[in-house]
């Protein structure tokens, strides 16, 4: 079987995975979705594909509607997810070479902050209708006509999704790098040194813990509030737990942490500050979601 477009098609893989990433959270699902993408390309005949004037477009939107129908499915299937489900962490420069619009610097979203712990989050409370709206206009730069394509609502419905999506966006504030691993660096020393009032002394006073071990590995079940109450909890971490080597690194484009015992990855570390406090930290636990991380 021959395809004339092979080259072009080929190339749409990785554009694929980005897509499939910010709309579902998972790099699993993601690298799954791009699969069945080229399934659904290659079950049609060669005239059927001759006939499709932009490969890509059809393999977008066909990407689209396949995230669009898992992200339906997803919360009935974490109704049986042990403890709280968080967004699969990766590794810096693993989505690297989107295919993509240039990010203009007045847009609201860029590509980078479109996979932070803490963006993906906010989309994962949104409806499957408005998170693909908005990702599919705001970051991936689709028109509202060929976003109805693909949720089936007319181009003025997927207008107002994408707006709703929007205000659930705070982009108020944007901590620069140097105050994000600032922080970061100082709790890892702080961590190391069980130093708990340095700790406390990090954390903004309402920060928020929240552990994914999806039933595979020890995590507190239940989000931890109160700079307090969180470095209490990471102080039991160091003094009961196995001797854990602690990397900085770059989680979702941010600075973050990597847990390490006998050289393997046992957990992953996002955060997010505002006002030179950490307000906001994200344990990823859970084994299936560290893969990724062991390649490395």
């Amino acid at each position: 079987m021959t395809d004339p477009h092979l080259a072009e098609v080929i190339s749409e893989r990785r554009q694929l995975i980005n897509l499939a990433y910010r709309l579902l959270g998972s790099l699993a699902e993601a690298e799954d979705v791009a699969q069945e993408t080229y399934t659904r390309w290659y079950a049609l005949s060669e005239k059927q594909r001759e006939a499709i004037a932009s490969p890509g477009a059809w393999m977008t939107t066909v990407a689209s509607r396949i995230c669009l129908d898992l992200l339906g499915s997803a919360r009935a299937r974490r109704e049986h997810y042990v403890g709280d489900w968080i967004p699969e962490p990766v590794p810096g420069g693993w989505l690297d070479g989107t295919e993509s619009a240039p990010a203009d610097p007045a847009d609201r979203v860029t590509l980078d902050e479109s996979i932070s712990m803490a963006f993906l989050v906010v989309l994962d409370s949104m409806t499957p209708a408005e998170r693909v709206s908005f990702v599919l206009h705001d970051i991936f730069r689709y028109t509202f006509a060929e976003i109805a394509d693909v949720v089936g609502r007319t181009p003025a419905a997927c207008r107002q999704l994408a707006s709703s999506a929007r205000r659930r966006i705070d982009t108020s504030r944007d901590p620069s790098t140097t105050e994000r691993t600032d922080l970061v660096r100082g709790f890892k020393q702080a961590w190391e040194s069980r130093d708990i009032e340095a700790l406390v002394g990090l954390l903004d006073p309402q920060a928020i813990a929240t552990a994914d071990g999806g039933g595979l590995a020890l995590a507190f079940l239940e989000p931890i509030s109160g700079a307090e109450q969180i470095a209490g909890a990471w102080m039991d971490i160091a003094a009961r737990g196995p001797a854990v080597t602690l990397r900085e690194c770059t989680v979702n484009g941010q600075p973050g942490l990597v847990g390490e015992l006998d050289g393997a990855t046992v957990s992953v570390y996002a955060f997010d500050v505002a006002d030179g406090r950490i307000t906001r930290i994200w344990a990823v636990r859970n084994p299936e979601k560290l893969r990724p991380w062991s390649a490395r």
